[in-house]
Formats: C-alpha cells, sequence, structure tokens
C-alpha cells in the first residue's frame, strides 16, 4: 500500500498555484437526507481533523505550464467518500472546466458513496458521470489519477471513465472495497498494478514523477490541429522491389526497420497509452499514444510486426477516438502478418475488435496518415490503413492475404509460392499502380514518391 497523500499535498506535488474554485452553498438538512443521528457531528469532527468541509478540493492550476481543473480528494475526510455536497462541488468544477476551455484532472482517494446519505450519495455517481460526458462532447481532455484507495462509484466513474488513466504504484484499486469484497479474494487482484496489467489504466507512475508526467498528458491532449500528420520518411532500403516475393522476403527481414525505430525518428517526445478498457493489454503486436512531431501533436498507433491480438484492435480504436474528439491528427504505422487467428483470439472477440478499428478509422473527422512499414496482411493490417491516405515503404507489401495461404486456397503446390506472390501485385510500386496507396515514401521527409 502506497503512502496516503492528502489532498493539499497531493495537490502541492503536481501544480503551481492552485486557486479554489467557490462552491455552490446547500444542505439537506439536519444529519443529512436521511437524518442519520449523529451525521453532522461525524462531518464537524472529519472538518476538524482535516481543515477540509468536504471530501474533495476543487481549483484551477498550472501543471508544468497547462492550465487545468483539478480535483483533489481528501481520504480523511469520511474516506473521500461521496455525498451531496460532493456532487455539488464536481459539477461545479466541471461546469467551470466547460466554461473555460480546461482539461479536468481528478486525484483520486476515496472508498465510495458515503452510507450516511444512503440512495442520495449513490445517485451522485449520476451527477459525475453525466459531468463527465458533458466535458467529453466538449472536446476536452480528462486524465484521472488513481491514489490509494481507489474504489466502488469513485474508481468506476472518475477513475475509469477518464480519457488517460494514471496510477500510484502500491494504490488499492478496484471495484469492490476492502471490507466488502469475498472473504477469499486475492488482494493482488484489487491494486493499481493488476489494473494496469489488465488495461484498465494506463501506466504507473511513482509520486515523484507525478508532476512531469501529467504535465506532459496536459500538453499532448490540450495541442489541437487541422493538418494531417506528415508521412515519416522511409528508414529501410530506398528502392521497390523487383518481385513480388522479393517484397515478402524483405518485409520480413529481422533488420527490416520496425515501428519502435520510426516512431523514435518521428517523434521528439511522446507517452503511451496502454490497454483496452475491456481487460487486454497487447503491447508487443500495437503500440499506441500521444507524441510531438515537429512541435505539435500527434496520435499514432502502430503494429509491431507480429500478428495483431483483439486487444491491440481495440486499443488502436480508443486512440483513434480519443483524437478525433481531441481533434489531434492520427498518423498509423501498418506492420502485421495478420491478425492473431488462434482459438484464444476468437475467444477474445478478434472479429468484433477489427471490425470497431475499422468503424473507428471510417468515422474518424481529424486526419489520419498511414504509412506500411513491412507486411500488410490482409484485413488485420487493412483496418488500421487510412482510405485515400495511406503510403508505402519501399521494403513493405500489402496483401489480400499471406502468399503461402493464397497458394494453399488455389491448391497450388509450394514450389509456386514465389509467382503466386508475384501474380497477387503486392509490391509498393504495384499497390501505387492499383490506387490503393498514394505514394511511396522516400528515405527524406517531403520527398515521397506521387504516382
Amino acid at each position: 500500500m502506497t503512502d496516503r497523500l492528502r489532498a493539499r499535498e497531493v495537490l502541492a506535488l503536481v501544480c503551481d498555484d492552485f486557486v479554489e474554485l467557490p462552491y455552490p452553498e446547500g444542505d439537506s438538512g439536519p444529519d443529512g437526507p436521511l437524518g442519520w443521528r449523529g451525521y453532522d457531528a461525524l462531518r464537524l469532527r472529519a472538518a476538524e481533523r482535516t481543515g477540509e468541509e468536504e471530501s474533495v478540493v476543487c481549483g484551477t492550476a498550472l501543471v508544468e505550464g497547462t492550465r487545468a481543473v483539478l480535483i483533489a480528494f481528501e481520504f480523511g475526510f469520511l474516506g473521500g467518500s461521496l455525498g451531496e455536497r460532493t456532487g455539488d462541488r464536481l459539477e461545479a468544477a466541471y461546469e467551470h472546466a466547460r466554461a473555460h476551455r480546461l482539461p479536468v484532472v481528478p486525484l483520486i482517494a476515496t472508498g465510495g458513496s458515503r452510507m450516511q446519505e444512503g440512495v442520495p450519495a449513490l445517485t451522485q455517481l449520476q451527477r459525475v458521470a453525466r459531468q463527465s460526458v458533458l466535458t467529453r462532447q466538449a472536446g476536452l481532455a480528462q486524465i484521472a489519477v488513481l491514489r490509494d484507495p481507489t474504489t466502488g462509484g469513485g474508481w468506476a466513474t472518475l477513475g475509469a471513465g477518464a480519457d488517460v488513466v494514471l496510477a500510484l504504484p502500491g494504490a488499492q484499486v478496484g471495484f469492490a472495497g476492502s471490507r466488502v469484497r469475498p472473504a477469499d479474494a486475492d488482494p493482488a487482484a484489487y491494486t493499481a498494478e493488476a489494473q494496469v496489467a489488465a488495461g484498465a489504466a494506463d501506466a504507473l507512475v511513482p509520486p515523484e514523477e507525478l508532476r512531469g508526467t501529467l504535465g506532459r498528458w496536459l500538453r499532448l491532449l490540450t495541442d489541437t490541429s487541422s493538418a494531417p500528420a506528415p508521412v515519416p520518411a522511409a528508414l529501410g532500403s530506398a528502392e521497390p522491389p523487383a518481385t513480388g516475393w522479393e517484397a515478402v522476403r524483405r518485409a520480413r527481414s529481422a533488420e527490416r526497420p520496425r515501428a519502435e525505430r520510426y516512431l523514435d525518428a518521428y517523434f521528439t517526445a511522446r507517452a503511451a497509452i496502454g490497454g483496452d478498457r475491456a481487460g487486454g493489454r497487447d503491447e508487443e503486436g500495437m503500440l499506441c499514444g500521444f507524441g510531438t512531431h515537429q512541435g505539435r501533436t500527434v496520435a499514432y498507433a502502430a503494429q509491431t510486426g507480429t500478428a495483431t491480438r483483439p486487444a491491440g484492435y481495440r486499443t488502436a480504436a480508443r486512440l483513434i477516438r480519443l483524437a478525433d474528439r481531441l481533434g489531434v491528427p492520427v498518423l498509423t504505422l501498418v506492420d502485421t502478418p495478420g491478425a492473431a487467428n488462434d482459438a484464444e483470439a476468437e475467444r477474445q472477440g478478434a472479429g468484433a475488435a477489427i471490425a470497431d478499428l475499422f468503424s473507428a478509422v471510417a468515422a474518424a473527422r481529424t486526419p489520419v496518415t498511414t504509412l506500411v512499414i513491412g507486411e500488410g496482411g490482409s484485413g488485420g493490417a487493412l483496418a488500421l490503413a487510412a482510405p485515400g491516405n495511406t503510403w508505402a515503404a519501399p521494403d513493405s507489401y500489402f496483401s489480400v492475404i499471406a502468399p503461402e495461404a493464397a497458394a494453399a486456397i488455389l491448391k497450388r503446390p509450394p514450389g509456386e509460392v514465389e509467382a503466386t506472390a508475384h501474380q497477387l501485385h503486392i509490391r509498393p510500386q504495384d499497390l501505387v499502380d492499383l490506387g490503393v496507396v498514394r505514394g511511396i515514401a522516400a528515405t527524406r521527409a517531403g520527398d515521397q514518391k506521387l504516382p
């Protein structure tokens, strides 16, 4: 379990010049909406102990130069629980963020809804969810920080509903708090580490790195642009292959540059998102995040040369929808022999995940730029490609199916695989002639070969 930071301590850790917002006035009467005997006295003792009048402190501040609305939970005030007055403060904070076009950063430490207020406290989650949705529709980013503990409705709304979710190492994180779990529940499943591993949170961030990490994310997610991402320069061979089989052989070569090299060459700085928010991660097959290219933010989704798993497609779809909502252009790098087709991939919903990515790309209003940097294997590759704005590196190919599989389907002997590859017209220059790609990326940016 990580050390529990007080609300003011975590604010001092991450920001400068914090200015608290004015809070709405209101009360539900003596001892709250249920008339819970002793509730007023309980709140008074909590206020005396913590110096706060409610379980959240809301205000605006600069985080590494970017102004944001910050919502810091005070766990010492009735376990950071949400009651009606908490909901009033949260609603006012989100309304201020929309009125002033500011991102929202919830710094969460809560045990859930306040027992002494009953169902009226529980319904505050609906208020919070609505404010989050309205803020999302306004095109403003929400970056949550999971402190210890983040459980119950606070996790299921402010936390898990954010665009980017960061977590302090060792924090207790889960829908079920420690007092309401099954007696035999594995406590390791209710941790920040477990949520990151399951794709429900993006990254673990030590407290000493929190200010810099938050500042980087806020800069990236508040920099919008209507201009497409430039096509990356090709990093491998400068000349297209002579035959279809040569294209396949070069694309499959271990020496051919992969996604990491392209991303390092393209971005001066980048921050990754991880996980599909549905229980899965595929960082071996799909790299997603936001980075700085020539001084502006570009989102990226890049296949790594392996068979892409369902979680990878879902993470890419999540990335594209987030970039689209924030007005950030997207770069995709295609490089896969195809979608993973094992039984586990089918159980994880491979078809639905690929369909969802096709839909995200098709619906995107923000410009999407694609470069095929290696293998373009069938629909598993095409799902990531931008219609009308896809380019190919000289050492790449794109095929309706792998040449070996095509030969098998056509009942040809293994000796005819190479000829079949050429017949499929899968070379970069063939793809240009077919109108499938716009051109071949050259080794110098801005010098692409147009048809």
